[in-house]
């Protein structure tokens, strides 16, 4: 679940995303808040006056926390929906160990990755050349939104299962990235499955 929010570009409206989702998308007005829906699943709200109706600030990607799911929560049932907000606060760029590397069968620059993050194993599919087994690495999860606004979500490269990306110092805007492409390998003082960022 991801929240957009820039008052003085667009107005005093919160864009709250359950799910990514592409195609004919079918809206539903009550009050101040339209509920999105598609292929009959609700995928997203947007709450209109949301200054009025929570704290929330900022501009760009809205960090979730507990006060504020609750307040948007509040929103929509007392706009008369009854749909309930399912937010994870967990970080979303932890640090990740590659336990394993193995050839894409189908795509010679691409690698199939096995990739502890203390809570689960992921498998992810990277491009980088300087990727290999053992390393240390920051890896933005499904859901994590990247400085560029790219959300990150399960997909399939060259036919094959990717949960997540491995991040190279360029893509997390980090000060002072490298210009030659490669992703960012961590030291051994980092321990798998913890927050990269301050979160």
């Amino acid at each position: 679940m991801n929240l957009f929010y820039n008052k003085q570009a667009v107005g005093d409206v919160a864009f709250l995303q359950i799910e990514l989702a592409n195609g004919e998308f079918n809206y539903e007005y009550k009050g101040d808040v339209v509920e999105i829906q598609h292929e009959n699943k609700v995928v997203g709200f947007n709450i209109f006056n949301a200054s009025q109706k929570s704290s929330i600030d900022g501009n760009g990607h809205i960090k979730l926390n507990e006060t504020l799911v609750n307040e948007l929560q509040t929103a929509i049932e007392e706009a008369g929906f009854t749909y309930k907000l399912d937010a994870d606060f967990s970080p979303k760029f932890v640090v990740g160990y590659v336990e394993t590397k193995e050839k894409h069968p189908d795509a010679d620059k691409l690698s199939v990755l096995s990739v502890d993050v203390a809570t689960e194993k992921l498998q992810i599919v990277c491009g980088a050349a300087n990727i290999e087994a053992g390393q240390k690495v920051v890896v933005a999860k499904v859901g994590a939104v990247m400085p560029s606004g790219m959300v990150i979500k399960d997909a399939e490269l060259r036919g094959v299962a990717s949960s997540g990306m491995i991040c190279s110092m360029k893509e997390l805007d980090l000060p002072n990235a490298p210009q030659e492409k490669g992703i960012m390998v961590l030291s051994d003082d980092y321990t798998v499955g913890q927050a990269f960022f301050e979160e």
